[in-house]
């Protein structure tokens, strides 16, 4: 019953900021804040926004498998997000966009421009789908299961919530919304560890010792190339990652897109892309410390990692002030990142598919759309789901957004044509090539892909790009 009240109150705050932020709200309200963002709002609360409930869940339980390597990926992401703001912000602003595809369409054609968007809705939906499927489980499991309450109805409910106060406002609401639901989510993860640090009767400097005691502190690997944990091979993929998923996203980039100016824009970016590392490494400590209360109190160590973070919040084991800020942190994390699909999804289908970004009783019915659209995703993810969240993610991420890569990568760096009419086949092709490569590879070697598959499935994007370039010219084909 607690975590329903937690729910409950914590809906009717974001309902309240959605009333206020929505009057007289329009269809350049609801897509660009009418340009007026303060940055550093932005900018907090894309912390938020980025980071997800998969992170909470998932990140302190990688320790048990993959100590702290993860961090390794963390650092690439800092300069994938200097890249984001001194190249692909510039052009985006140049262009005055309002949806980032609509760059393809003036630099390769109509067809790539539909191709791009295309993936961006299968991408943001897919993805977005298994952040958003962590909150439902979690209310599901350890609360509406005993009330009998089917999966279904949770995800219906959780889903409606979050229609109801983006209906209206769009993105300038969730600018203010996600900016108290990282200040949320940073509160109840320090409150966490503050209670993890007293069940285990450490003081906070015996707290950072243990950690940095730990064999699982482990962040550096250097001597591995097979290993998906090698250095180079996370460090360099976490740059992509952030260029395909931040700078390549709608959804990200929707609320870059309504600071003020370049400028200020650019400062959010790299303001929030340094937050990275100390966050991610604040919740892998976390991680490092519930492994030690488990030691401590001889409870088995659980064979997911998901599990990890489970076994002594959502639990009750550490009592049911955790339990609380648990469901706050989850909630304050999915929701954040969950309303901002959803309104990237209507927006991009509104502008990019139909063409149509005055109409706004189209955007109202695409809004709806797009929320039944969610809600059978996640059930959908509920049903197939067998791996890590996050590695679940990346996955999506390496095969839908690798496309993206592909075509944005050969419109700035070439000043080539393409033939527009076969680009569909080729961004659906290199991602099944991938596949097939990535099948071959694990079972005649000891070698595994790892976030590096987004990397080879945009070269392959580009160089079927170059390929079309050719055939265009000989062929006289447009």
């Amino acid at each position: 019953m607690i975590i329903i009240i937690t729910i409950t109150a914590y809906f009717c705050i974001l309902l309240l900021v959605s009333k206020l932020t929505s009057r007289h709200a329009n269809n350049e309200t609801f897509y660009r804040a009418n340009r007026r963002s303060p940055w550093y709002l932005v900018a907090f609360g894309m912390i938020g926004a980025s980071i997800s409930g998969v992170t909470f869940v998932s990140v302190p339980g990688m320790v048990i498998r993959t100590d702290m390597t993860y961090l390794q990926t963390c650092l690439g992401f800092i300069l994938g997000y200097v890249a984001v703001a001194f190249i692909l912000l510039p052009v985006y602003y140049r262009m005055n966009l309002t949806t980032i595809y609509t760059y393809l369409k003036d630099r390769l054609g109509q067809r790539s421009y539909k191709t791009g968007a295309a993936f961006f809705l299968l991408s943001k939906m897919a993805g977005a789908a298994v952040r958003f499927y962590v909150v439902c489980m979690i209310l599901q499991r350890f609360v509406l299961d005993g009330y009998g309450v089917p999966f279904p109805v949770t995800v219906i409910i959780m889903v409606t919530l979050i229609w109801l106060y983006t209906r209206q406002g769009g993105i300038k609401t969730l600018v203010w919304t996600d900016t108290i639901q990282t200040l949320c989510m940073l509160t109840a993860l320090t409150l966490i560890i503050y209670k993890v640090i007293g069940a285990l009767d450490l003081s906070a400097g015996q707290a950072v010792r243990t950690i940095m005691e730990d064999s699982h502190s482990r962040i550096f690997v250097f001597d591995d190339w097979m290993t998906k944990q090698n250095f180079w091979k996370q460090f360099i993929s976490g740059i992509f990652i952030v260029i395909v998923m931040t700078g390549l996203d709608q959804d990200m980039m929707q609320k870059n897109l309504t600071c003020k100016t370049l400028h200020e824009a650019q400062k959010d970016m790299c303001t929030y892309g340094l937050a990275f590392v100390p966050v991610n490494f604040i919740f892998l400590s976390l991680g490092v410390l519930l492994l030690s209360l488990a030691q401590k109190q001889g409870t088995g160590i659980p064979g997911t990692p998901d599990e990890l973070m489970l076994l002594f919040t959502a639990s009750g084991a550490l009592g049911i002030t955790v339990v609380v800020l648990f469901t706050i942190g989850v909630m304050a994390a999915s929701f954040s990142s969950a309303d901002s699909a959803l309104t990237a999804l209507t927006t991009s289908f509104c502008i990019d598919i139909c063409g149509r970004g005055d109409d706004e009783k189209l955007r109202k019915r695409v809004h709806i759309g797009m929320a039944v659209c969610f809600m059978f995703f996640i059930l959908f993810f509920g049903l197939v789901n067998s791996t890590s969240l996050i590695d679940a993610v990346y996955i999506i991420c390496s095969y839908t957004y690798g496309p993206l890569l592909g075509l944005f990568a050969y419109g700035l760096l070439t000043h080539q044509a393409v033939s527009d009419r076969i680009v569909p086949y080729i961004a659906i092709g290199s991602p099944l090539l991938c596949f097939l490569l990535s099948t071959i590879a694990s079972s005649l070697s000891d070698y595994t892909f790892g976030y590096e598959l987004l990397m080879l499935n945009g070269i392959l994007t580009f160089t079927g790009l170059w390929i079309s370039r050719r055939w265009k010219r000989t062929s006289g084909c447009r």
